[in-house]
């Protein structure tokens, strides 16, 4: 795969509600046509690992951005962030749709896009990005990695912020999907990922599911230390280019 020269700056960008949200933007800068990917961060935050990853999406020949969810909270330190969204499980959904929907046309609307974006979640940002998957028709192609409370067995966790469970949603997805998870990760647990799938199967979406045995949740990451798994996060990554090639990039 080519790597090229890429450009970043951090923008501020018009999200939900009109209001002003922070954002990371990375992306190729020589003449071109690119897709472009919006990078839906976990829910410690808005960290450095996340910026990593859109540059890494830059240097592979896309325009990347990653909305700061948590942009409403500022000022804060990272600490006091990751605090608060551990207290609140994030920002509503609606307003999270809102950010991420601001920022796939931001992407679209470059002059060097060929039309087209997508979206990638990881922890809680996976969970979004199934939410994305049905809910904005904007988004042309779906990577839910490791996203937990997709199914929600107990009607209690649902509240006036996260109103619907995702899979409960299914029916109206209209991206291609595709989730990576670890089999030993608990949230989502192999028996969500199996009913997840089996829903999905069931409505004749298109998905593309892939599970790696020792591996746990946040297996890409190589800065949560012992969660890391090199290799799975090797073949997870070839399995994302590989899907963006096909419903992205050509």
């Amino acid at each position: 795969m080519p790597t090229f020269n890429t450009t970043t700056e951090k923008i501020t960008l018009i999200g939900h509600n009109d209001d002003e949200i922070e954002a990371y933007f990375a992306g190729p800068s020589e003449p071109g046509n690119y897709p472009g990917v919006v990078v839906i961060h976990q829910l410690p935050g808005w960290d450095a690992w996340t910026r990593e990853v859109t540059r890494k999406f830059a240097d592979a020949g896309y325009n990347a951005i990653a909305p700061h969810l948590f942009s409403r909270w500022l000022p804060g330190d990272e600490n006091e962030l990751r605090t608060k969204a551990f207290q609140t499980w994030g920002p509503p959904d609606p307003q999270v749709m809102g950010d991420i929907a601001a920022s796939a046309t931001y992407l679209k609307e470059l002059p060097n896009s060929n039309g087209k974006a997508g979206c990638i979640g990881f922890c809680s940002g996976g969970r979004h990005t199934y939410l994305v998957a049905c809910q904005l028709p904007g988004i042309d192609a779906a990577v839910d990695c490791w996203g937990g409370s997709v199914i929600v067995d107990d009607p209690k966790l649902l509240t006036a912020k996260r109103p619907i469970a995702p899979i409960d949603l299914t029916e109206k997805m209209t991206a291609p999907l595709l989730g990576l998870f670890g089999n030993d990760d608990e949230n989502p647990n192999r028996d969500q990922v199996n009913r997840t799938e089996a829903k999905l199967k069931q409505l004749g979406k298109t998905y593309e599911f892939h599970r790696y045995d020792g591996a746990g949740h946040a297996f890409f990451n190589y800065a949560r230390g012992p969660a890391y798994r090199a290799e799975a996060a090797a073949d997870g990554w070839k399995k994302v280019f590989a899907f963006y090639n096909k419903y992205l990039a050509g």
